[in-house]
Order: structure tokens, then sequence, then C-alpha cells
């Protein structure tokens, strides 16, 4: 009964507040002041070695970090692109003094985090074990090991990054959008690649770790339960004796934007959708007068679901999971850019909704309400950010490095709140290109390119390194199937590619193929064969150890595919496949009437120039084979595959021809899908050699 009387009181409770206020749901709050950002000022003072230490003090924790930023601005690699980053790796595989095994054991059982890099390192522990900690950091980055078995390894790390990135949309856009946006010789817009990261030594890392690790043009922040006396005596212990080289400030020249909107493509045949990049360059450094507002305007056109990106391209449109777009910033030259991942048959809708929402910023078609919730967004992220150490010793550092009012980050949430509608449009105008704009777009360009003549943007070919791409001129009379052409045609390409690997008269004579086979997936090794036989006969396994984990046979009438021991029966579509093989050399029958072969032109596979023959089985389905111009070999075939729904792209690459009995044969064959690559190493191959009709039951 008290409960009940209790809740009855606590409802007209509520009842007479609502009848003492009214509210109209239908507008959203206003947002409430800013919170109050109180971030001391730091203790400063200079080492006789010319580091620049910075304290701030916070006893509320027993914890402190400190982070050592060298001030080296941006580098040029040149030939030496990755030399950097692999030197800033190295530094955690040891020092003269302890095994990295030992230096990460000591560093476990104190609890500390000791991080390091190419610009510095960074340490944060409980203030009882911090001095240790420290030194430890101090220990790594003036004395590393430097060992070249551990330089050896990283390097193959490195390059194993880079091959799986090969395939990837977003990778190639990023490389493409930085190296055309700045130039790719250029300081800003070079790229490491494998042939630079193969040539990089030891010695050259020594060099790089002599030239840019030095006591000058650096900052030391500490930042937590540390005074400024304790900070000193052991900044003077770990760095006091530290000399160096003495580094300069950079000059880097600013990049100019295309003079008129135009749009860089990159073909990636394996790719299931166009990444699409749209952006032009500016100028922002966090002095900048305009900065506030630029956040603001970023936030509202792409900085989260909310954003008009994000609600055209995906919300109203569904042409993608999500659109954003960012603005660089700091006292070099960035980039502003509006991203999107989009089906490709809509790659060249969804550049028109990009340009029309950036259009709508420049016109100020912006609504208080979408202003209201981008300021809530930094009122408390930054706000948030602030109980972070890191952030705070970043905050310091920059006040320095920037020149910027020594109250620049406590007043900056009431920038961010003093920041009107008309400022945003005003930003949206200077630093939103409208005509100037570099549409980069990675994806399948048979899908993509036609569509994008209505857009009136000149479109210019590259490859994923960022290097134009001129389609040979080549006078061509096309005829499908046809032995007399002026030029190149189909048959002619086939008829070389026939020539090329033994001739015709010596692959009639072929009525069996086996090979056996290694390749790698999902980080195991795997061995595996395959058997062809005429007319259509096939059988293809792949093993683990003693394990088969993947078989498919077809015996030219019927056929299984098996997994993990579970065995399916082929149904008539994939009999259907199956039978557009019509023999261990499909090309002897591309002249036959089941075939359709037509020359669409010339391509690039790798660095090798390729005639582009179209191919129309039996079944309909269609293929593009690619024909070196130079020995005729094929080296690429490209046909799509459904799975679950969804169509991708299945490419097959070839290489290393070898000669086995009187034909050519490739040795090295990688099949891609999507962004995941299956690379087969082949160890034997047998013509008309230990294969029998039992082998495909």
């Amino acid at each position: 009964m008290m409960n009940k009387i209790f809740s009855l009181l606590i409802l007209s409770a509520f009842g007479l507040l609502s009848n003492a206020q009214t509210i109209d749901r239908t507008k959203q709050p206003k947002p409430g002041p800013a919170p109050v950002i109180s971030i001391k000022d730091p203790v400063i003072f200079t080492l006789p070695n010319g580091m620049t230490v910075l304290v701030v003090e916070n006893h509320k924790l027993p914890k402190v970090t400190a982070s050592l930023n060298i001030d080296q601005g941006p580098i040029l690699e040149g030939k030496k692109g990755g030399v950097m980053g692999l030197m800033g790796e190295m530094l955690s595989e040891g020092t003269t003094k302890r095994s990295k095994e030992k230096f990460d054991e000591e560093v476990d059982m104190i609890g500390a985090d000791v991080n390091l890099g190419s610009n510095g390192g960074g340490v944060s522990s409980l203030t009882r074990f911090f001095d240790q900690a420290f030194m430890l950091m101090a220990e790594a980055l003036r004395n590393p090991m430097m060992d070249k078995a551990a330089f050896e390894k990283l390097q193959k790390k490195t390059l194993t990054g880079l091959k799986s990135s090969e395939k990837s949309a977003s990778a190639i856009s990023n490389r493409v959008q930085t190296a055309l946006s700045y130039g790719k010789n250029s300081v800003l817009g070079e790229f490491e690649t494998e042939e630079s990261v193969k040539a990089l030594t030891i010695a050259d890392i020594k060099t790089a770790y002599k030239n840019y690790i030095t006591p000058s043009r650096s900052y030391l922040t500490f930042v937590g339960d540390i005074n400024p006396a304790q900070a000193k005596a052991l900044a003077m212990k770990a760095f006091g004796s530290w000399t160096g080289k003495k580094l300069a400030a950079p000059v880097v020249p600013n990049a100019q934007d295309v003079s008129k909107s135009e749009i860089n493509f990159v073909d990636l045949p394996s790719a299931v959708q166009g990444e699409i990049s749209v952006g032009n360059l500016v100028n922002n450094p966090l002095s900048n007068p305009d900065y506030h507002a630029l956040l603001i305007a970023n936030q509202i056109l792409g900085g989260g679901a909310e954003s008009k990106l994000f609600m055209n391209l995906r919300e109203k449109h569904a042409f993608t999971y999500g659109s954003y777009s960012s603005v660089g910033n700091g006292r070099w030259q960035s980039t502003f850019s509006s991203e999107a991942q989009v089906r490709s048959e809509k790659a060249d809708s969804a550049i028109g909704e990009i340009f029309s929402e950036i259009e709508n910023m420049r016109k100020g078609n912006i609504t208080e309400e979408e202003m209201n919730i981008a300021k809530a967004k930094f009122n408390g992220s930054f706000a948030l950010a602030m109980e972070d150490p890191a952030r705070t010793a970043t905050y310091a550092s920059n006040i320095l490095i920037n020149k910027l009012p020594k109250d620049y980050y406590r007043t900056f949430l009431q920038k961010i709140n003093t920041v009107t509608v008309k400022d945003i449009q005003r930003v949206s105008n200077k630093y939103f290109s409208k005509d100037k704009s570099r549409i980069v777009i990675v994806g399948n360009a048979s899908k993509i390119v036609p569509n994008l003549s209505r857009l009136g943007y000149p479109v210019k070919m590259y490859d994923k390194y960022a290097n134009p791409i001129v389609e040979k001129k080549t006078e061509v009379n096309v005829q499908e199937t046809s032995k007399t052409t002026d030029a190149v045609s189909a048959f002619s390409v086939i008829e070389g590619y026939l020539k090329a690997i033994g001739g015709k008269d010596e692959l009639k004579k072929i009525n069996s193929i086996k090979t056996t086979f290694s390749t790698e997936m999902m980080g195991r090794s795997f061995s595996g064969s395959s058997i062809i036989m005429n007319p259509n006969k096939t059988y293809f396994e792949v093993a683990m150890g003693n394990m088969k984990v993947m078989q498919r046979s077809f015996d030219g009438t019927k056929g299984y595919q098996a997994q993990m021991g579970k065995k399916v029966d082929m149904d008539a579509d994939d009999i259907k496949d199956m039978n557009d093989e019509k023999g261990v050399i499909p090309q002897l029958y591309y002249v036959g009437a089941d075939f359709k072969i037509l020359y669409t032109g010339t391509g690039k596979v790798g660095n090798e120039d390729a005639y582009k023959i179209k191919v129309t089985k039996p079944s309909g389905k269609t293929s593009v084979e690619y024909y070196s111009t130079k020995t005729g070999l094929l080296l690429r075939d490209e046909s799509t595959l459904s799975e679950e729904g969804q169509e991708m792209m299945q490419i097959t690459d070839f290489s290393d021809y070898r000669k086995v009995g009187n034909i050519m044969y490739p040795y090295s064959i990688t099949q891609t899908v999507g962004e995941q690559e299956f690379p087969m190493k082949l160890t034997d191959v047998k013509i008309n050699e230990g294969v029998t009709e039992a082998d495909f039951k």
C-alpha cells in the first residue's frame, strides 16, 4: 500500500511539472553551454642539447605519461621509399644492452606501455615504475640494436603488407589521390613500392637513424603525477648527454589543383564496387582564422551518420553503406576529400550527388539544426578527449610547434560555438571546390567508365601507381572469327597464341595434362593437383597434409564438388558451365561455331601491353582474355562469377612460362576473387602421362 502511495506521489509530481512548463516536442532542445575546458599551462624549460621539455602536472591519478616528438617535418625519401617507416620499426627490435625479448619482458614486468617510431617515442606507467619505464624508452631511442636479421624480418613483413594491398581499392585510391594531388615525386605525394623496399639495406636504416633521430627540434612532454623538478632531473639523466644532427625546418612548396575538374580512373577488374574520392587541395594550419568554421562545415557535409553525404547517398539513394568527408590540417598543404564505396553501376550517379551536396554547402542550404548537431558533437568529443593524458601532451606541444596562443585549447569550444551559418557558407565556398576537383575512381572500368561521359568531365586513365596510361592507337578492322583483316583481329591473336605455345600440330597431339602445385590460403600452406583430359574431363583437388580439403571432378556428363569430405553433385547449371571447356587447349576450339571471339582493343597486365579478346562461350557466359603483344602468350583471363546472389570478378593471371616437352606452359597461376588472392606455383607438369578414365570417377 505504501509503495502504491509513493508511486502516486511521483506521478503527481511529474504531472505538476508538465503543467508548469510547455514543451514543444517538435523542436530539438537547444544545446547547453559548452563544457568548461581546464588545461594547465605547462612548465617549459630547455636542455643544453636544445630539447624542449614541457611538464603538465596532474596528481589525480598515480600515473605519468611522457612523449618525445622530433619535429622533422615531411621527409623526401625518393628511391629509399619506406626507409623511415622501417627505421621506426627497428627501434622496437632491441637495444645494444638488451635483446628484444629481454626489453619487452622488462616493460611487461612493470606494466608499462613503451612505443617507438620514426619521429620519437612514448611511455606510460604507474608513478612508482615511471623512472624505470622512461629510461627503457630512452635506451631504445638512443641505443637501438639495428640487427640485420631483425631488419630482414621487418623488410619481408613490409613487402607482404604491400603485396596484400595491391588488390585493395581503398589502398590504391589513397595512393593515387595523394600522388596526383601533390606530385608522385614530391615530399607529400611520394609512396613506398615493392621495388623501393626491396632495395633498402640495413646501412640505409642506420643512415636514416643518424640523420633524423636527434634532440634537435625535439619536444619532450610529461603529463601526470610528476612535478617539474622531478621531470627535469629525469630528462637530464636520460637525454642530457645526447647529441645529434641539427635539423632544419623543411620548406614544402604548395602544389596546384587541376585547372578544371577531371576524373582519374584506375582499372581494377576484381573490384566489386567503385571507390570514389572527390577532393581538392587546402591550406588549413591550426592558426587558420577559418579553422573552427571549417571543422563544423565538414561535420555537416560528411562527418558522420547524420551528415548530408550519408543521408543522401545511403539513406535516400542506397548507393553505399556510408559516405564521408574530411579536411586535413597542419603546417603543410593538405586535402579536402569526399569519399564513398558505391555499386559499380551507380558510380556516375553517386559522383553527381556528392557534387550536389557540396553545392548545397556553398549555397548555404544549411539548417540551424544541422549546425547545432555538429557543434554538440564537438562539445562532447573534445571534452572527453581531454581525459586522455596523451591528448593533453599533444595539445601542449602543438601550441609551441604551431606558435599558437596559450589559451588556444582552453577557448577551443568557445570558438566552435560562435560559428554561424554564414561562416559555414563562407568557408564552404573557400575550401570546397566546385570546378577544380580531382575525382579519383578505382573500380571495374568495363562497368563504370561507359556511364561517366554524362557527367561532362574528362576521363584520364592511370595505373595503380599513378602512372598515366596512354591507349595505343591501332588501325583495326574488327571481324568476329574472320581470317582476313587489315591489322589485328581476334583470329590473328588466337593464332599467335597457339603458335607461341608450340604450334597447332603439337597441341593437337595433347590428350591430357597433369599438374601438381603448392599454394597459400589464409596464412596456411596447401598442395594440390589438376588433371584435364580430352574432350572435357577435369579433376582438381587441394590438400593440407594428408587431408583433402577440396575436390572437384567432371567426367564429361556429370560431376561433383566436395569440401572437407562433404560431397555435392553438380546441378544442371554447373554441368552447362563445365561443358564450356571443349578440350585440354581451349583456344583450339575458338574458331568453331560454338564460340564467338571479338578483338576489343589493347590493355595492360602489370607493365606488359596486351591484346584483349572477348570470348562468348557455348553457355552464353563471357570472359576477357589478355594476350601479350610481344610474346603472344596468354597473360590474364577475366570472368564473372556469382556468389550468394552477388556478382564478383574472377581474375586468373598466368606467368613464368616454361618448356614442357614441345610446348610452353605457365608455372605461376594466380587467381583473384574480390580482394582475395590465391597464388599457385606449379611443381610438376606431365603431358600425356599417368591419366586414365578412372581419375574422373
